[in-house]
């Protein structure tokens, strides 16, 4: 096979975008260059390498198997070009994945202990959703990744080898509405309550789900405000804005003006921690990160 670099730059790009557009953006590319990396590509495997699908691209087994293989190609590219300009790293560096709302009450006292214990480690993080950053994984675009997972916990994605997975808590989904509004002085709501409320909610994709809605709201909800940012959420929550549901793990950050409402009347929902990285045997530095994520969980 004749494959250059760049075509296996691309090939990691769209398994971590999920789409040839979203691959052209992040790369820099016009999306029909990219299409044509994608074409060369598949006539020097000989064989399809990706599945066109109305939800966006998925490599296919041999696309998987190409995948696996650029990983270490573009690692060891990487390393020579450290070695011939001389560049040592200083430090062992990890690459971290986060769920959208991981950051704010695990981040930061994970990365304080790791200063203490591992100060050699240098932690790069990126935000995303679960979807999103288990394609990361597979790509090689991070080395660790923090998700969540919903009951009854299938595994996270249906390739293989499956992903090497750790469980770091359970915490229980719980509405955070304004403390003087309609809720004030409660600790816990009925479902049927919820019904009309107005929803904080991050936009949804074809592939992944609408957050911020209670999921099993009888009815269809009420969104009066679209925001990915979690802290405009609570703000907006602590303005009496909206409501909007949050793992109850976050009540130690939460803004003034929030409180937080167990739901009633319906099936508790519970949102597993996981730390997930590709198979095989980690780094020390990978091992150390884990670690740190699990004492502070």
């Amino acid at each position: 096979m004749d494959i250059s670099s760049t075509g296996l730059r691309v090939l990691r790009q769209i398994a971590e975008s999920g789409s040839f557009t979203a691959a052209a953006t992040r790369l820099g590319y016009t999306q029909s260059a990219v299409s044509r990396q994608a074409a060369s590509l598949e006539r020097s495997a000989g064989t399809d390498l990706f599945e066109r699908r109305p939800d966006g691209v998925r490599l296919t087994p041999a696309g998987l198997t190409l995948l696996r293989h650029a990983r270490t190609i573009l690692d060891c590219l990487t390393a020579a070009e450290r070695d011939l300009t001389g560049t040592v790293p200083r430090t062992e560096l990890v690459r971290l994945g986060l769920f959208l709302s991981a950051g704010a009450a695990l981040l930061p006292p994970s990365l304080a202990r790791l200063a203490a214990t591992d100060p050699q480690i240098t932690v790069t993080t990126t935000e995303g959703t679960t979807p999103t950053l288990i394609r990361a994984l597979r790509a090689g675009s991070i080395d660790l990744a923090v998700l969540t997972s919903r009951p009854p916990h299938r595994p996270l994605d249906g390739e293989s080898p499956r992903l090497h997975v750790e469980t770091v808590a359970d915490t229980e989904l719980v509405v955070a509405a304004p403390s003087a509004g309609e809720f004030a002085g409660r600790t816990a709501v009925h479902v049927d309550e919820l019904v009309d409320a107005p929803w904080i909610a991050t936009p949804a994709s074809n592939s992944e789900p609408l957050l911020g809605v209670w999921p099993g709201l009888p009815g269809r909800p009420h969104l009066v405000h679209c925001a990915r940012d979690w802290l405009t959420k609570l703000q907006l929550v602590a303005g009496g804005f909206g409501v909007t549901t949050v793992p109850f793990r976050l009540s130690p950050v939460l803004p003034p003006g929030v409180s937080l409402l167990h739901v009633e009347g319906a099936p508790p929902e519970i949102r597993r921690v996981l730390v997930a990285r590709l198979p095989g045997r980690p780094t020390p530095a990978i091992t150390a990160v884990t670690r740190a994520i699990s004492s502070t969980a």
